[in-house]
This record gives structure tokens, sequence and C-alpha cells, in this order.
């Protein structure tokens, strides 16, 4: 209020200079007597019509930041208004000792004084923010995320960053000056400035920086001592504002699988926004990642769908905050349960289904193949039986890259749903897909968390065979990937997510060890049942189809009627059932 009521007294001291200014010089600096008095009630008039104006276009109610480029605007408009009117006035009036150019000539001195008091106050401000105490920081990016990311830094009193400078490797970016602070070099000069300019944090103001360039980043600022924070991938970015709360450590999910994606927000905004969706798992790490993100496209409903009630509500916590458990939209309900299911389907009505839901632990599931058949297989019935009554648009089945030439009953189970998807009767406006990737990295029970909990007990880090890979993304990227595979893909496809380059698990447990300073052991334990070496993202029975984005291309899988599904039958016999309906 204080900061306000300054900028309110400036404004009208500006008018009260600026127009006897005025009259000075339309005299050629020597006025009649009396003159100067006139100015000033004249000036006092205009200050009026300033205060009044700037109100009307909310100039002093801290819509605009100070020296912004909006404000200079308001400022324009609101001294420009205030001199047009005044001019005008004079003109439908007799001829007197008021020059009837001296308004207009006031509004520009006016308008000059005003802003001169903005911008010393601007630059005071950035001068103190750059000099006060915190971390030492050079931001990697001068791009548009590198700047507001400065802008944050030197506007927020409690931020605990000191920005010294910029690094960007675009040669056209070479010494150019960002508020006050200058592009250094390139990244090939970070050791340098953190030696001369005793940088704390470097921080990664590019969204697109991909995993590899991460990990030598990453090994380069551990090597002297200065600490790499980063922000989020551009998928990540709700309205494509960085805030300062968006800068983060970085994660091994970063470095091992960090591989930004580019999809078309329009499109996905078109397929989402005003849709009834529902989304079945949606306590489980893909689940509930998609609840978040599909929130982001405002759909007329979105449906929850779990058989976890403690799942239900942390998924809740993360799109609302409430925890109550009271809304309509959170389903309590089990796949296999096909009477429920299909209540659920009646009075909901969805547009789009996100199918998740699935088991998905392979030991486990090797184990009792026939717990892996009643919920991933005559679950996955259920849900697109009750689609198909329903009237459901489009229907996405969430896969797995180990469908691709399954060997386990898990790659099993999740083949025979992207064929019963594939087998489904469409219409033209109706479609059922599959999206195949992955080991999403962040979800629970991923292979970081086990390593991580090995690695703070003191280890050993257990690994099945050191020649064993396996692809990974970051659960977001994937997701969003998800998304932008629904809108382009057509009826009965199983849609692809590239997922870059295999990353050896050895070499993951390896880096993490290192990453924690400590001396750990690896222990391999050798391939467990139904385990691949290596996985695939198309089987070798399969044929490759067209490349819908960059990073999604996709195959066909044999159809499979809902009818032709034979009922549970015993453990014993359940492995041979399922090899049969993949083969």
């Amino acid at each position: 209020m204080v900061k306000r009521l300054v900028m309110v007294v400036w404004d009208i001291l500006a008018w009260l200079i600026a127009i006897p200014l005025a009259f000075a010089v339309r005299y050629d600096l020597e006025p009649p007597q009396g003159t100067l008095l006139m100015a000033l009630w004249v000036g006092a008039l205009c200050a009026l019509g300033q205060v009044l104006t700037g109100s009307v276009l909310q100039l002093y109610r801290g819509r605009y930041v100070v020296g912004s480029f909006v404000e200079v605007w308001g400022v324009t408009l609101t001294t420009g208004i205030v001199g047009l009117v005044g001019t005008v006035f004079l003109l439908f009036q007799p001829p007197s000792s008021i020059p009837r150019s001296s308004l207009l000539i006031g509004a520009v001195l006016a308008g000059s004084i005003m802003l001169a008091g903005r911008f010393t106050l601007r630059a005071h401000r950035q001068r103190s923010a750059l000099d006060r105490d915190g971390t030492r920081t050079l931001i990697y990016g001068a791009g548009d995320s590198g700047s507001q990311i400065l802008s944050l830094m030197l506007s927020s009193p409690s931020s605990d960053f000191r920005p010294v400078g910029f690094l960007d490797d675009d040669p056209h970016k070479q010494r150019r000056r960002i508020r006050g602070l200058s592009v250094l070099g390139t990244i090939d000069d970070l050791e340098k400035f953190a030696q001369t300019e005793g940088i704390d944090t470097l921080v990664i103001a590019i969204a697109g920086v991909n995993a590899p360039k991460l990990l030598d980043l990453d090994r380069r600022c551990s090597a002297i001592g200065v600490n790499m924070r980063i922000i989020p991938t551009a998928s990540e970015i709700v309205g494509g504002a960085v805030k300062l709360g968006d800068i983060s450590n970085v994660t091994e999910e970063d470095l091992l699988g960090r591989n930004p994606v580019h999809t078309d927000e329009e499109q996905i905004m078109t397929f989402l926004s005003g849709k009834r969706v529902l989304i079945t798992g949606a306590g489980g790490s893909i689940g509930s990642e998609l609840a978040r993100q599909v929130f982001r496209y405002q759909p007329a409903f979105l449906g929850l769908l779990d058989r976890d009630e403690s799942a239900l509500h942390s998924v809740q916590l993360s799109l609302d905050g409430s925890g109550l458990l009271t809304a309509e939209n959170l389903l309590l309900a089990d796949i296999r349960d096909a009477d429920r299911i299909n209540e659920v389907f009646e009075a909901i009505k969805p547009d789009i289904v996100f199918h998740a839901a699935a088991l998905k632990h392979l030991p486990l599931l090797e184990r009792y193949p026939e717990e892996a058949y009643k919920t991933n297989v005559l679950g996955s019935r259920n849900v697109m039986s009750a689609a198909q009554r329903s009237g459901v648009q489009v229907f996405i089945n969430i896969s797995t890259d180990k469908a691709a030439d399954p060997v386990s009953v898990l790659g099993h189970s999740k083949l025979i749903t992207e064929r019963l998807a594939a087998g489904m009767t469409a219409s033209d406006s109706h479609k059922y897909l599959s999206v195949r990737f992955g080991n999403v990295l962040g979800s629970r029970g991923s292979v970081l968390e086990t390593f991580r909990y090995q690695i703070a007990k003191g280890g050993p880090i257990t690994v099945t065979d050191e020649q064993v890979t396996r692809y990974f993304m970051t659960v977001r990227e994937a997701v969003h990937l998800v998304l932008q595979a629904s809108v382009l893909g057509e009826h009965a496809q199983t849609l692809i997510l590239d997922m870059g380059s295999p990353i050896g698990i050895a070499d993951v447990a390896r880096y993490m060890i290192q990453k924690s300073g400590r001396e750990i052991e690896i222990v391999f334990t050798g391939l467990r049942p139904g385990e691949k070496l290596n996985e695939v993202l198309i089987g070798s029975g399969e044929k490759g189809g067209p490349v819908l984005h960059p990073l999604i291309s996709c195959t066909s899988v044999p159809c499979l009627p809902l009818i032709e599904l034979p009922e549970k039958s015993s453990a014993s016999s359940i492995r041979a059932v399922m090899e049969r309906l993949t083969n």
C-alpha cells in the first residue's frame, strides 16, 4: 500500500513539474507574469486526471511490475489520455494565456519523469538483489526460461540465489546482457567461471535438456563442487511459465530417464477439454500421473477408479488438496467385478477411458499367474465390455514393452489385453488402442526406489545380471506422450513410445553408488524366471507401422474377440492358456 501511495505522489509531482516546464518552453523561457501560478493549477488538474485515469486502468493497484514493458505502456497510455483530453478541451475554449500545445508537451515531459522514477527504482532494486547474500549462481540458458528465472530471483525477497551471469551455447547470445547480467560464455567454460566467480550453484534453465547431457553436467559439477539445479521439462510447466519453486535438485530420474517430449498442446486440449474422462487404476504410478495431467486440460468430469482407497486418497490430495474422499468422481471398484464396472460406466457415461489398472510385478506374477489372468486379462475384458456398452468414444489401454515377444506371465497377460483392444468392434467415431512403453522412473517399485533403499541400508545392491538393460523414461514424460498418442492413434493400433537407448542396470547401480559416496557391493543374482536380458518394443513377428510423431510409432497385433476368453482356471493350466492366446 505504501509503495502504491509513493507512486501516486510521484506521478502528481511529475505533472506539477512538467506543466510549468511546458509553459516555459512554449514562451521561449520568458513566460508572462502570473503564468507560473496558472501552470501549477493546470498541472494540479492534470495530476487529478492522471490519478483518476490511472485508477481506472489499474495503474496504481499493483497490476504492473515496476519498470516492466506493460507498466511503460500503462504510464504512456494514461498520460496520453490526460494530455489529449486537456488539449481537446482547450481547442473549444476562447484564446487565453494557456498555450494549447502546452498540455501535449507537458504529457511528454510528465510521462518521461514518471518513467525515469520507475526505472531508477527498478535499477536500485535490481542492484540490491544482485548484491544481497545468497548462493552465487550461474544460469545455463539465456532464453525465455532463463530470463524468467533471473527475474524471479531478483524480484523474490526470499530467494536464496544470487545470480552472477549466464552460460549459453548459442553464439548469437554471447555478451548479451539480461537485466544487468551478461552471458559470460558457453557451458564449456563452466569450470573456468566456477573458479573465477566463486560459483556455488548451476541452474539448468533449458526445459529441453536430455538425460545424457545432464549426466555429463552432473559429473562436471560434482568434480568442482557445484550444486546443480534444474527446471521442469516443457510438458511439466503449466501455462508455459517457470516459477521459482519449480527449480529443484537433480534426481536420478532426471539423470537417467529425462527425454523431453514436444507435443501439440492444442490437439491434446481439444481432445480432453469438456470431455468425460475415466481412469482405471487411478491410484497407481501411471494412473495418478494421468489424473494430474488430464486434470490440467479441464475435462467436464474426471472419474478416478481404483480398488485401493488409500491410493484414491493420495491422488485426490495431489489434485485439489482436500483429501476428504467425498467427491463424486472417486470410484471405489475392482475391475475383476464385472457387475460393479458395468454399474460405474452406466452411471458416469465416459467419453474417454484410460485403462491403467493392472498387476505389474513380474516375479510375483510368475508365482501367481492366475492373479495376473484375473486382473490383467479378465479385468480388462470387463472394462472393455462396459466401455462398449456405454458408448465410449476413445479407449486407451496402457501396455508394456514386456508384451513384445513375451516370455513372462506379465508379458503374456498384457499382450492379450492389446489383442482384446484390437479386436473390439468400433465405428468411425470410436476407437480402441493400446500404448506400449518400457520402465517408468519414479513409479512405485522401480529399480531406483530399490537401489535407494539398499544404499541407505549400506548394501549390497542386487542386480540380476551385469549385461541386463532396460528402457527408461520419467513417468511425467511417458504419460504426456500417452496423451499425444491418444490423439494420434487409430482404432486397433498398438502405439509404441520411443524411450531412447536402453540403459545398463549395472551402470545405474554404479552411478548411484558413486553419487552416495559410499563403498557398497554389487551382487549379481541371475535372471529371474520370465525375465529377459534385453527388452524390445516391437515383437519379432510384428511389423512396424507409420511414425505418427517423432517419439511415437505403431504396430498391429492379431485381434482377439472378447468371447474367446476362457474363464479363470487352475494355476497349472493358466500359463498354457495365456501362451495359447498370444501365439
